[in-house]
């Protein structure tokens, strides 16, 4: 969706117009399904934040200002709402446990048709730290421009720049392993 497209959608958003707000919902469902499942690791907290962030937005979309950019509006819901889970996860160890303890991690490396490098790449992601994995979902799965994904995330588009180039270098050193490594160090 182009730039004046957007424009005339975040417009008819804050009139309220319910047929915009399924157009949107068919444009970002799936990618922000996604984003939470990564983040979350799990599906049924997946399923919860994405129809909690929906709710938001039908909410919220009469608010929107002039100029709204709608992906990193919705990336933004998204990630709040994740990020109260976690607090109350915190608090609430059970919740975060639940009735799964032991259980794997779900997500698209748990689909079986999967090839080796997706599995690895994803067990890679869900090794890093939340602010890498984050940045990393942001801009190489969902497609945010570093402009756009800085604001999802609320720093400068600088402090993204570095967060983004730490976070590659801390995914490369997971994806490469100890032993290239020490083939580095011995060669």
């Amino acid at each position: 969706m182009d730039r004046a497209e957007e424009a005339a959608l975040v417009a008819r958003l804050r009139e309220g117009d319910k047929a915009a707000l399924r157009v949107v919902y068919t444009s970002f469902s799936d990618r922000l399904f996604g984003f939470l499942l990564r983040l979350s690791r799990r599906r049924d907290v997946a399923e919860d934040l994405h129809q909690e962030t929906w709710v938001s937005v039908a909410r919220h979309a009469e608010r929107l200002a002039d100029g709204t950019d709608l992906a990193a509006w919705l990336f933004t819901i998204a990630r709040n709402k994740f990020r109260s889970w976690r607090r109350w996860a915190a608090l609430d160890f059970t919740r975060f446990v639940g009735d799964a303890e032991g259980a794997e991690p779900e997500g698209p490396s748990a689909r079986p048709d999967a090839g080796d490098e997706l599995v690895a790449l994803e067990k890679a992601l869900e090794a890093l730290p939340m602010a890498h994995r984050e940045v990393l979902l942001l801009v190489g799965v969902e497609g945010l421009e570093a402009k756009q994904a800085a604001e999802v995330l609320g720093i400068q588009p600088e402090a993204f720049r570095q967060r983004l180039s730490r976070a590659r270098a801390a995914l490369s050193e997971k994806l490469d392993g100890p032993a290239r490594k020490d083939a580095a160090v011995i060669g």
